[in-house]
């Protein structure tokens, strides 16, 4: 170990662990799993443009950060249930739910302690684990429950060699680090597609920033990752403008010598934020949101590695104000929910889906769906002050289910979830509701209704792999059946078609398309009519759906 880290770590070993030293450690996890976060979202096992879950573990442990920001508690078990508030109302995604529940167990095993030594630790670790697998119906190896249990069984095992909290904890960081390169030997799914686990790899970085913050090491730097140009997700991170970003600058560049990615990101974090780097087609491309005084810099910077080919420089301050008020533009009706009667919750990811679901009746609706999974706190929100205590919540992707699950569980409203997983299920459970029926009659009919429908959906590939048969090449137009990838192709219109052979479509009456935001209606209604003649005995429907990253979803019911 370098001398000035066991040092530092020496000085650490007699500092007790109380709420104020709890909260830089929770901040410190935070701080690298942010660093860290595109290389969490970057393991996906499905080539399509939805890996977020580095986005949500970042934003279920901001949640959690903020809860305690401001709290001066030296108590650290008061301190640790107060993370685990901040984590339950903030968790987005399955990711980020687990670790809700991990920071749940922690805090119960730490119940009004003074102080977290070793002992109190290594119970902290089992609870953690323990809950978190209680929480999850089906739990699943290889995942990020895995390397929870391995933490706490390196936590134990340190136990016999130490008391102290702090080398315990060095001992549990790389053994979490070895559990998640064993994540593909458990999980057959994450070796075809040749990556680790992604919210194991998310709770590794948090357990890391921990350590590095005992070692004095710097949280600020992220270990340099470069995407597939098409996984670059430049329309997201238009949502995360932060005080200051008043340029978006993206330059594509071919290096006259190999890229120094470490010293790159660092030189670019110096001038902005909001980094991303994709490589593909024989060159680079550079994204960053910089303040106007620095709005040349990464182009003059960039300029003296290699050639620049393209430059495109936008004002985000312009392109907002145009974003709200087209959003105001797109304001949804929603009928009036009278007391008593069922109230419908419905996620969505897209303005148009929003306008079908209000028409067939939904009480409110959550913006949400690939790359954007709402929180629990954003779900809870939706229906707290609806005038009904009879709730039904139809989640539409299965990222998003175990969130509706946990915010059912923190009110005292009766509520009920449909499993639904994909768009088409939602609408199809929606044509059962009765407001003023008998609660459990509707959601007896609405879990019923959502076996039947078929789900495909048409997206861009955003890496080369082969999965369940299916060789994907990047950039060729996927499609999933129900969840699961069933062809690539050269073209949305062949996607479209190729799935269409693999449904049952002669045991289903209607089949409605709804295009997404960055789809023409011009080149939706050609497909369409090509979709008509092809199935002549379906009714075929157009719908703008307004999705982000998918050029169709379409269901076959």
């Amino acid at each position: 170990m370098n001398p000035d880290i066991q040092a530092r770590l020496e000085r650490f070993k007699s500092t007790p662990i109380d709420g104020q030293i709890l909260k830089k450690l929770v901040e410190a996890g935070l701080t690298w799993l942010r660093a860290n976060q595109q290389t969490v979202n970057l393991l996906n096992v499905f080539p399509v443009p939805d890996g977020d879950t580095g986005t949500n573990m970042v934003l279920t442990m901001q949640s959690a950060y903020n809860e305690i920001d401001s709290l001066a508690h030296h108590n650290v078990g008061q301190m640790a249930a107060a993370v685990s508030q901040g984590a339950l109302m903030g968790a987005r995604g399955n990711s980020g739910v687990i670790l809700s529940q991990l920071w749940r167990g922690f805090a119960r095993a730490l119940h009004n302690q003074e102080i977290l030594d070793g002992p109190s630790l290594v119970r902290a670790f089992a609870e953690a684990r323990d809950t978190a697998y209680k929480g999850v119906v089906r739990p699943v190896e290889g995942t990020i429950l895995t390397v929870a249990k391995d933490s706490a069984t390196a936590a134990q095992a340190a136990l016999r060699d130490t008391n102290n909290p702090y080398e315990i904890l060095a001992r549990v960081v790389p053994a979490a680090d070895a559990s998640v390169e064993r994540t593909p030997e458990l999980l057959p799914v994450l070796k075809q597609a040749g990556v680790v686990d992604s919210g194991g790899k998310g709770l590794f970085f948090i357990l890391e920033g921990m350590l590095r913050y005992v070692y004095g090491e710097p949280l600020d730097t992220p270990t340099a990752t470069v995407r597939p140009l098409s996984a670059m997700n430049l329309e997201n991170a238009m949502g995360d403008i932060e005080p200051g970003q008043d340029f978006e600058v993206v330059v594509d560049f071919s290096p006259t010598k190999e890229l120094d990615l470490q010293k790159f990101y660092a030189e670019l974090e110096t001038m902005g934020t909001s980094i991303q780097i994709g490589e593909g087609e024989g060159m680079y491309r550079m994204h960053i949101h910089v303040p106007t005084e620095n709005r040349n810099k990464p182009v003059d910077y960039i300029m003296s590695l290699g050639t620049i080919t393209k430059i495109a420089m936008e004002n985000l301050l312009a392109q907002m104000e145009s974003i709200n008020r087209k959003s105001a533009g797109n304001r949804i009706e929603l009928p009036n929910l009278e007391p008593g009667q069922i109230g419908v919750v419905s996620v969505s990811p897209g303005s148009g889906i929003s306008r079908v679901f209000a028409s067939l009746g939904v009480a409110a609706i959550v913006e949400g769906g690939q790359t954007m999974n709402p929180s629990i706190k954003d779900i809870l929100d939706a229906f707290e002050n609806l005038p009904t205590d009879k709730i039904i919540i139809l989640p539409n992707n299965k990222n998003i289910i175990l969130a509706a699950q946990q915010a059912k569980n923190v009110t005292v409203k009766k509520v009920y979830i449909i499993p639904t997983r994909n768009i088409p299920q939602g609408l199809a459970a929606m044509m059962h509701l009765n407001p003023d029926g008998d609660v459990e009659a509707v959601v007896s009919k609405m879990v019923k209704s959502i076996e039947d429908v078929m789900a495909i959906e048409i997206t861009t590939a955003t890496r080369t792999v082969e999965i369940d048969g299916v060789s994907v090449e990047q950039g060729q137009v996927i499609a999933l059946v129900n969840g699961k990838l069933a062809l690539s192709t050269g073209s949305v219109e062949e996607s479209c078609l190729g799935a269409l052979k693999k449904v049952d479509t002669a045991g289903h009456e209607l089949i409605t398309l709804f295009y997404g935001e960055d789809f023409t209606a011009a080149e939706a209604n050609r497909i369409v009519d090509v979709v008509r003649a092809a199935y002549p005995a379906q009714e075929v429907e157009l719908q703008d759906g307004g999705q982000p990253h998918y050029q169709f979803i379409i269901s076959v019911e």
